[in-house]
């Protein structure tokens, strides 16, 4: 049987809103600048033609803000996992060695520090690797690919196919 070369994708949610400072961190919103974000990212994934048939997100307010904004609900299964919500890189490795090895790409979209963690962790090497270690900005994208199972996933296992911020695709518009 062939292995099919499995697409990760995790996405930085986009810049969350401070004005209100009484409200619980799950409940903040976007702020302007990561609506922005949120729609230059969706240009992207459409432009890329990324459409991961399965996207697993945080329950956060920003997290659902920013998953909405991408327009990937159709075509996509979207799960809202509560294990995401400020999860370690090792968490987030958890949920995404459960999932089923028919997905062939998934994206998590989800929160820092775990988010660049797992990026870091993850990818054995790849082109933009070392601008990947320098910043993982809010809505940022990471793109990896790996030979293998779900649940083989691993540390080091994964290649680094891109890396891409809001800023920079803005600039290129």
């Amino acid at each position: 049987m062939m292995r099919v070369v499995k697409r990760l994708y995790l996405l930085r949610h986009a810049k969350s809103s401070w004005d209100e400072p009484g409200l619980a961190d799950r409940d903040r919103p976007l702020a302007p600048r990561g609506e922005r974000a949120s729609k230059v990212m969706a240009e992207h994934l459409r432009d890329e033609g990324i459409a991961p048939q399965l996207v697993l997100c945080s329950p956060s307010k920003r997290t659902r803000e920013t998953l909405a904004r991408l327009g990937l609900e159709e075509g996509s299964e979207v799960r809202f996992e509560d294990e995401l919500y400020a999860a370690s890189a090792g968490d987030m490795l958890e949920v995404l060695q459960g999932v089923p090895d028919e997905v062939e790409s998934v994206m998590v979209i989800g929160h820092n520090p775990g988010m660049e963690g797992l990026a870091l962790e993850l990818a054995a090497g790849g082109d933009d690797l070392d601008r990947m270690r320098e910043k993982f900005p809010t809505a940022a994208l990471a793109a990896l690919a790996f030979d293998g199972a779900w649940s083989e996933l691993a540390p080091g296992g994964a290649e680094l196919v891109s890396f891409v911020k809001p800023k920079e695709l803005s600039r290129r518009a």
